[in-house]
């Protein structure tokens, strides 16, 4: 099914802003009062792992806590009609030398005939690196410092699946941070699971004051039990508990949820890409860190 390939299957744009006005008001500018549990670790606080990417140019992220999926056709176009393929190619992922995992999606070489779900061929390339079964996150906090890419077909994003061996949706999902095609100031956090899910995902966005592509940003969920904070920069835009979910029994996230960053291009939410898209467009990975409890 196409949730088991992606994790997450997304509606149209317009549906799926519908469903986020359900709960306006997650703008940066108009957080309210700030719940518990929020805000930068405390001080001293270490992180029981992290990945700072310290490492030689053109090489591949540690093995022991990354693995990179490859592929589109088999998956589905990854559940959303998505038009890149993932590969594990360099030029898709890889250190960059200066501290930094760098998620390139770009047009697909001539004559590479990389199979694809909605079409014959892929025409872009792109790389989706995860932490499954290798590091996961189950109560506290984790923080990703990026710059995301901007521009139209395109949808960066930094997530989190379940480990409860459920099937999507009732697997859980929680989107730390989307920003997606023609909205580059727009950041969108947003939770999936059992009776809510696709364009009735349950969340809020919060405006950067200049595009995401601009400048690092430290994206950030903050996951304690039976609720769950959304921030960027330190600044939370949204919180999450059973109370704000259609059945509150349907709350899924008492459980290890691990890591996945990626670029896609295409699909059901961004559209296409154009011959204004960025050539590559890239995700520049400073650091990921998880404080509190989990696996590592």
């Amino acid at each position: 099914m196409k949730g088991r390939a992606r994790g997450r299957i997304w509606a149209t744009n317009a549906r799926r802003r519908a469903a986020l006005l359900l709960v306006l008001g997650g703008l940066l500018s108009g957080c309210g009062p700030v719940p518990a549990h929020t805000g930068p670790p405390g001080a001293g606080e270490e992180p029981f792992w992290q990945a700072e990417f310290d490492g030689v140019a053109a090489t591949r992220p540690s093995e022991g806590s990354w693995t990179t999926e490859t592929g589109n056709r088999d998956a589905e176009g990854w559940g959303n009609n998505e038009l890149q393929y993932y590969t594990d190619d360099a030029a898709n992922s890889a250190l960059d030398g200066a501290g930094h995992l760098v998620i390139s999606a770009r047009p697909a070489p001539v004559g590479s005939e990389l199979p694809c779900y909605t079409q014959e061929f892929c025409t872009w390339t792109s790389a989706r690196l995860t932490t499954a079964g290798k590091v996961a996150l189950t109560h506290g906090r984790v923080e990703v410092r990026a710059k995301l890419p901007t521009g139209t077909g395109l949808l960066p994003a930094i997530w989190m699946l379940g480990d409860n061996g459920v099937e999507w949706p009732g697997q859980g999902e929680i989107d730390i941070c989307e920003v997606v095609g023609g909205e580059p100031r727009t950041v969108y956090g947003t939770a999936h699971g059992p009776t809510y899910f696709n364009e009735d995902g349950i969340g809020r966005s919060a405006t950067l004051s200049a595009d995401a592509s601009q400048a690092f940003h430290t994206y950030a969920v903050d996951k304690q039990p039976r609720r769950i904070t959304w921030s960027v920069d330190g600044e939370p835009y949204f919180t999450l508990t059973p109370s704000k979910l259609p059945a509150p029994r349907d709350w899924v996230f008492e459980q290890d949820m691990h890591l996945l960053l990626d670029v896609a291009v295409g699909g059901d939410w961004p559209g296409p890409p154009d011959g204004s898209t960025p050539s590559p467009a890239t995700m520049t990975v400073d650091y990921v860190r998880f404080y509190g409890e989990g696996r590592a």
